[in-house]
């Protein structure tokens, strides 16, 4: 289905401009750090303004990283797995099917075997077994002998599931990130860096971070040496950076040498499908993990068969690498379509139904959407209308829902607060799950509506662009964009530097490239450079830029093409200050 031409244009973002940099401090900043003077701007104008903070900014090191036992309930996690390895028992590593719960049970069983454990990893598939721990996995449990459960990025609201093992005979170690209940389950340990009663000071770890922490605790009890660990950071960069969370504090450390680690990953199935996605050799980019390695592994998890994926990421056999990878390859090609069907159908639904005056917080349910791509489809959707969103795929007289917000709108809170209408939900500030009867769509479409209203009306329900400094064009070269590569790696809580220039002079004939992508060359003071922005034919209309003066927030970057390397301006936005916009 094809959105009809009046289709939802996405909102103009509004831009927050830098404030003017004090020079004195910047100098002396980069004075003090041996920086140029560029880095030390940037620096001051991302809130770092002392050499400790930047250096540790600048450079993070292991040393920084917090000692695992700060992570509540981490000793009683060991002292169970590890009477577990001595004892011979089977333990279940039961993950979940998106990157991070993949990644995380990859790291977890692997190292689990290494230290004489017999394990049986395990991830329930979305369509036959539902999410997190539940009747499926304890079945699963039993089906193996597994005397021992424990949980990778699942299991602080399987209170049900949990209880149900334990009268089983089965002990459960959960080691989640979610947003924990008013309760904790009734498990041996409960190792998650959110809990209320007990806050780590590592902030938001990923559910593979959290199981880090965990082999990090046990090789140190088994004496092996931190250094041997490093080569796992690949998983931990990988599950961190799809996970979306904060690269800040621990994150940050451990994606810095996770990336290093993905570079030389001694991984077949990582260096098979590094090759099936043509990256090239050396450096390994955030970018290049979150856009191309890890939709890759969630198409696996989310809409096949996600046992596929975790054996992907541990499987020393070449050919069953290459093998995994192409079909890692094959299913995310089905999953394009199948997300871009979704969202021309949602859109059109939208073009009806939606009222940005009275839609705080928008639901929308379909029949035979796939619920492994409604929650990539809910943030799309996002992106245009900025409001926070639902999408429920009705399957009989039971809805599946996954969700996804904007900033200053938690959404797990606000599902709590419509708790009365779903069988369960679980999720973050930034992105939910939930089931529902279908009776009770409509109800709780009301709710999610109310409830959104409350906390957002008499809010600018745009979309912001923070720009961090102003540059003029001229200045926008190779070694700038090399310069600030320092500052990454980027991601969620670190994001990649915007520039804003103004007075910019389009040159030539500016033109859509792709499916409404604005392609141009600008000029300012005797320098000129290309640029493109993803999606900004939609309000810009390239034959009236022709010659015109704009204004410019983007990111800088290096544009490789047969050999060449040029400066690039990745737009995020233009302003046209004699109204040329569409």
């Amino acid at each position: 289905m094809t959105p009809p031409s009046t289709r939802l244009v996405a909102a103009a973002p509004r831009w927050r401009l830098p404030d003017p940099i004090d020079e004195g401090a910047a100098r002396a900043l980069s004075a003090e750090l041996h920086l140029p003077l560029a880095l030390g701007r940037m620096l001051l104008a991302r809130g770092v303004t002392a050499g400790a903070p930047a250096r540790a900014h600048l450079r993070p090191l292991l040393t920084a990283l917090h000692p695992p036992e700060s992570l509540p309930d981490l000793d009683r996690a060991a002292d169970r797995v590890e009477a577990a390895i001595t004892d011979g028992e089977t333990i279940l590593v039961h993950g979940d099917y998106d990157v991070d719960g993949i990644a995380g049970t990859a790291l977890l069983a692997g190292w689990l075997r290494r230290l004489g454990g017999r394990v049986h990893p395990w991830v329930p598939h979305r369509l036959r077994d539902g999410y997190d721990l539940g009747p499926s996995g304890v079945a699963r449990a039993r089906e193996v002998g597994a005397s021992l459960i424990v949980t990778v990025d699942c299991g602080i609201v399987a209170h049900d599931a949990v209880a149900t093992a334990r009268e089983a005979g089965i002990d459960v170690v959960v080691t989640d990130h979610h947003t924990p209940a008013d309760t904790l389950p009734d498990a041996v340990a409960v190792v998650n860096p959110n809990r209320t009663d007990r806050p780590a000071p590592e902030g938001v770890l990923c559910g593979t971070g959290v199981a880090f922490k965990l082999v990090q605790l046990l090789a140190r009890r088994r004496g092996i040496a931190f250094e041997d660990l490093l080569p796992d950071l690949d998983l931990v960069a990988l599950a961190t950076i799809a996970d979306l969370v904060p690269l800040t504090g621990d994150n940050r450390v451990l994606v810095r040498y996770g990336l290093r680690a993905l570079e030389r990953t001694r991984r077949p199935g990582l260096r098979a499908l590094m090759k099936v996605v043509e990256m090239p050799d050396g450096e390994v980019g955030a970018g290049q993990v979150g856009f191309r390695l890890a939709p890759r592994i969630n198409a696996l998890g989310r809409l096949d068969e996600p046992v596929d994926a975790v054996t992907l990421l541990l499987t020393h056999d070449p050919d069953e690498a290459r093998r995994l990878a192409e079909k890692a390859e094959t299913v995310n090609r089905a999953r394009r379509e199948e997300d871009r069907r979704t969202l021309d159908e949602v859109l059109c639904r939208l073009e009806s139904d939606y009222d940005p005056d009275r839609d705080f917080g928008v639901v929308v349910d379909g029949e035979g959407w796939h619920p492994g791509v409604i929650g990539i489809v809910a943030s799309r959707v996002v992106e245009r209308i900025h409001r926070p969103v639902v999408l429920l795929a009705r399957n009989g007289d039971r809805a599946r829902g996954s969700g996804r917000s904007v900033p200053g709108f938690h959404l797990h809170a606000a599902l709590g607060r419509c708790a009365a209408l779903l069988h369960r939900f679980g999720g973050h500030r930034q992105a939910a799950g939930l089931d529902l009867d279908c009776s009770r769509i409509d109800d709780f479409r009301a709710a999610f509506n109310a409830v959104a209203r409350a906390d957002l009306e008499g809010t600018d329900l745009r979309p912001e662009i923070r720009a961090d400094l102003q540059l003029e064009l001229p200045a926008a070269d190779l070694d700038l964009a090399h310069l600030f590569r320092h500052l990454g790696p980027h991601g969620m809580g670190n994001p990649r530097p915007v520039f804003w220039s103004c007075g910019l002079t389009v040159r030539g004939t500016p033109r859509e490239v792709g499916t409404g992508h604005l392609k141009l060359r600008l000029e300012q003071g005797g320098a000129t450079r290309d640029a493109i922005g993803f999606g900004l034919v939609e309000r810009h209309d390239p034959a009236r830029l022709i010659g015109r003066t704009v204004d410019a927030v983007y990111h800088l970057e290096v544009n490789e093409y047969r050999g060449r390397r040029t400066p690039q301006l990745r737009l995020l936005d233009l302003r046209v200050p004699d109204g040329a916009e569409r």
